[in-house]
């Protein structure tokens, strides 16, 4: 696969046809009400031809340079870029590009986290170093990004698609097409950019022998698993098309009818929270628990009478690895989790 870098005129264009008010929750969920002039972003960001194809076409992405080789041009969602030698100063624009070359030995000089986020996330604190504040996710401070003088940028099309051009007159910018469900092959294109594929390989290949054998020890009489998630103003059952849902189904774990959708995930109501019915419900909760739905959905009766719920195995996880990780090193906290619940001892 070949790409042409764009200019100005075609990005800005990008930009406009991919408009979205991301809400900052991880997965790349869209929160964007535009009816026009937003078909492809919203595809991208909650389903549709764009949404089911990322995976494949990020996998197609990435560099011909055989390791130690510079200069190195990458293929990536927005063109190509080349980098005349190896980064050594890495601003990264979301926690999954964190996760990544922070899991890679690379401490970035910048980060952006997601929107209300206090920063550097608990599970990567004492690898990550201490990266500038770069803005958020969906409010890039361009003037900070450009103060550290970066010799690579990592980011998404469906985060800053808008600040491509911008970026990458700053420094070399290598954009995947989006966050969540297709974390591998993002980990594989940012590792192609850092020189460090064999690593990132390697890594990946210890993970899915680590939910492999994860789902044998849990045995043959699996239970099903119920993903649910309290973000403001919305109650989010997570399906197949999403981070969770990928690991998840690298252990083999069943899914309730209604998560075994190519989405990123389905909404309900407090009233119909019956729907998120399973042997076991995990929970997650983005920002403040007061600002979502939890307290009305789970005083509703029908809550209280679901099977994980009478059997003591609905649990709350913690976001930041379930659902905002979008990484290896959060994939495989996940594992760790899911060992301690479903493995008997």
């Amino acid at each position: 696969m070949s790409f042409r870098r764009r200019g100005t005129a075609t990005v800005v264009a990008l930009a406009a046809a991919l408009s979205l008010a991301a809400c900052g929750g991880g997965d790349g969920g869209s929160d964007t009400s535009a009816k026009e002039g937003a078909t492809k972003k919203k595809d991208v960001a909650t389903g549709g031809k764009d949404f089911g194809d990322a995976a494949a076409k990020t996998a197609a992405m990435g560099t011909d340079a055989k390791p130690g080789q510079f200069p190195r041009t990458l293929t990536h969602a927005l063109g190509t870029t080349e980098l005349k030698a190896a980064p050594k100063r890495v601003v990264v624009l979301d926690v999954g590009e964190l996760d990544n070359v922070v899991s890679l030995g690379v401490q970035p000089v910048g980060y952006a986290p997601s929107e209300g986020d206090d920063g550097i996330p608990g599970y990567l604190k004492k690898d990550a170093g201490t990266p500038k504040s770069v803005g958020t996710i969906n409010n890039l401070n361009l003037e900070a990004i450009a103060n550290l003088q970066p010799d690579l940028i990592l980011g998404s099309q469906l985060r800053a698609a808008d600040k491509y051009d911008e970026l990458s007159k700053i420094a070399p910018t290598v954009f995947s097409i989006r966050p969540g469900f297709t974390w591998k092959e993002n980990y594989l294109l940012n590792a192609a950019a850092l020189d460090k594929s064999a690593e990132a390989k390697t890594r990946l290949s210890a993970y899915e022998a680590k939910a492999k054998q994860l789902g044998a020890d849990i045995g043959t009489d699996k239970p099903t698993v119920s993903m649910v998630r309290y973000l403001p103003g919305k109650i989010r059952l997570y399906a197949k098309a999403s981070f969770i849902g990928t690991i998840l189904e690298d252990t083999g774990l069943p899914r309730p009818e209604n998560q075994r959708i190519d989405e990123l995930a389905a909404e309900v109501s407090p009233e119909k929270i019956d729907e998120a019915d399973a042997d076991w419900i995990f929970t997650g909760v983005y920002g403040d628990a007061k600002a979502t739905k939890k307290d009305a959905a789970q005083t509703n009766p029908l809550w209280k009478n679901l099977t994980a719920v009478k059997a003591g195995q609905a649990k709350d996880v913690p976001d930041e690895t379930w659902y905002l990780g979008l990484g290896v090193t959060a994939a495989n906290s996940v594992l760790d989790d899911l060992r301690g619940y479903l493995v008997k001892k």
